[in-house]
């Protein structure tokens, strides 16, 4: 292990060192999740960031501890997006060349504030391992100095900032909640907390469909997993650091995985409820409180990035809005005569649903008199709404079929 990096003297070190270009992120009580499972919830709002997210922090830590010949080299580097915008920022401040190696599906918003930072961009490889593999190709062929996102000891003592952030604020801190992807920020994050005070547990977070510190662990050593296949596409990631995976499995206390639609519900509960719009990533460590028992602890939750193209967005609240039962899809069958769908419309209308399509099929049936189809995309206040409406619906005789909503 590299003693120079990941002690204590190394992370005052890092702490002083990016003061000078990251946002005072102070800790958010959380009122709502509070509520709804009876700890001290707070939020470390890293998507408030300059660049949207943490990586900054770590990006601007390793290139302060290169040599001058390493500088002037040029850096590169692979990433999803967000490390891409912290090496780019970073470069810029040091006024240094800087050239980014993203995935063709990094989001559109990423890219664009990568390139704003003064960055040369090159999207090439569908995931961002393959994105890695191309970069390092050219930092070999062409002298440039790689900056890894998350693979390095330096890098890691950057990201571990946040918990010296944490820890000075709440101090009796009990659970620290971290994202999962190559490991970077859960090894700088766990390694100082036990530093601090061993008793701070540090639960990482992965994607289900990204778990690969998860098989990691389980197998002792690292792994890669055959396929990721997730919407946090921050954390998409097949292989987990090698050379932080001794810090990882020594100080990280647990791992949890979350689905998908664990992140969409959680997307919502951050716009709703505190007014933050939080990358699916990001949203790793909401989504975990609920598979935890935190009652009477004090829990810190990193929102690692903010990150998110609207057209992401968009599709993520539609979802999650369906997910809730606050919009979906009724099937009803009708006679094709005048004044039925007036009749239908006023059934909905009181019960308060409120209609957003309608689609009428009078080729359902041949027997028009009988069976014309009528699909009612209806909002509603959630279950209890929706199934109030259902329940009216059947009761004046309609024979209402719930079916997939396509918005």
């Amino acid at each position: 292990m590299n003693e120079k990096y990941l002690t204590l003297a190394s992370f005052k070190e890092a702490s002083e060192a990016v003061k000078t270009v990251v946002q005072e992120t102070k800790l958010i009580y959380s009122e709502y999740l509070s509520l709804q499972t009876g700890g001290e919830i707070y939020l470390k709002p890293e998507n408030m960031q300059l660049t949207g997210a943490y990586k900054l922090r770590g990006a601007y830590y390793k290139i302060s501890t290169l040599t001058e010949a390493e500088r002037r080299r040029g850096l590169i580097t692979a990433s999803a997006g967000n490390h891409a915008q912290g090496v780019a920022y970073a470069a810029k401040k040091y006024g240094l060349k800087a050239i980014i190696v993203m995935p063709t599906t990094t989001p559109l918003i990423k890219v664009n504030r990568t390139k704003s930072m003064g960055a040369e961009v090159i999207l090439a490889g569908d995931m961002y391992d393959e994105s890695y593999q191309i970069a390092l190709k050219m930092a070999n062929e062409k002298g440039y100095t790689f900056i890894h996102p998350f693979d390095d000891v330096a890098v890691a003592t950057g990201q571990g900032t946040i918990m010296m952030e944490i820890h000075k604020e709440l101090p009796l801190v009990d659970y620290v909640l971290v994202p999962v992807g190559g490991g970077g920020l859960a090894c700088g994050v766990s390694v100082l907390a036990k530093l601090l005070n061993p008793q701070i547990k540090v639960i990482g977070i992965e994607p289900a469909g990204a778990s690969c510190l998860k098989e990691s662990l389980k197998a002792g050593k690292v792994v890669s997993i055959d396929e990721v296949n997730t919407i946090a596409d921050g954390t998409a990631v097949r292989t987990p650091g090698t050379i932080i995976f001794p810090y990882i499995k020594e100080n990280l206390d647990e791992i949890i995985t979350i689905e998908d639609e664990e992140l969409v519900a959680a997307f919502l509960d951050m716009v709703e409820n505190h007014k933050m719009v939080v990358e699916n990533s990001g949203l790793l460590s909401i989504a975990a409180i609920k598979h935890l028992n935190v009652k009477n602890k004090r829990v810190a939750a990193i929102l690692s990035g903010g990150n998110m193209d609207v057209i992401t967005m968009s599709s993520v609240v539609q979802r999650g809005l369906i997910i809730r039962d606050r919009i979906f899809t009724v099937s009803v069958l009708l006679p094709d005569k005048p004044g039925e769908l007036t009749r239908v419309s006023g059934v909905i209308a009181g019960q308060n649903g409120n209609v957003i399509k309608l689609e009428h099929n009078q080729f359902v049936s041949i027997n028009r008199n009988a069976a014309v189809e009528l699909r009612i995309t209806l909002e509603a206040f959630g279950s209890e709404h929706k199934n109030e409406i259902i329940t009216t619906l059947e009761n004046e005789g309609y024979r209402p079929r719930v079916v997939r909503t396509n918005i």
